[in-house]
């Protein structure tokens, strides 16, 4: 399913950023820009992420960076972000944060699957090594298909 939602066009490799700000900023650009979120989206997630510190980071150098729906989600859409140098969120025993997952949903549940998907994944140490050495946006994608269809023939 995550092969669906995370388009080309929202997979990023090697991104310069600032600070963590400017990365949350960055890795959600491609969905402002593919309407499925609002430039008040992106702003919401980095007032959050000031105010209440990095709820964001999921897990050792990972983050989602997402808020909730009503402040500018327009459909549901995932994208990948890889740091060219990681960064520092403030999540000190998760830090610091190279790989971003930047996330609009349209509704609270529309994304649970991908989430659940999403986290199956970077509980594999061989997807966190892909993660680092993904050359391109069709090898990105072409990991999640092969991951999909494996989860499948399991099922079966």
């Amino acid at each position: 399913m995550l092969s669906k939602v995370i388009k080309e066009d929202y997979i990023q490799l090697d991104v310069e950023a600032n600070d963590f700000p400017d990365a949350i900023s960055q890795a959600l650009e491609p969905l402002v820009e593919d309407d499925a979120a609002t430039q008040e989206y992106v702003d919401a997630v980095i007032k959050i992420y000031q105010e209440t510190g990095p709820y964001i980071v999921i897990t050792k150098n990972v983050a989602l960076p997402h808020a909730p729906v009503s402040e500018g989600a327009k459909k549901v859409a995932i994208g990948f972000t890889r740091l060219k140098n990681a960064i520092v969120s403030g999540y000190e025993c998760n830090d610091p944060v190279k790989y971003l997952f930047p996330l609009s949903a349209k509704d609270s549940q529309s994304h649970i699957e991908l989430l659940s998907e999403l986290a199956d994944l970077l509980g594999d140490p061989v997807f966190i090594e892909f993660l680092e050495n993904v050359s391109s946006k069709e090898e990105f994608i072409n990991y999640l298909k092969k991951y999909e269809g494996d989860q499948k023939n399991e099922k079966s």
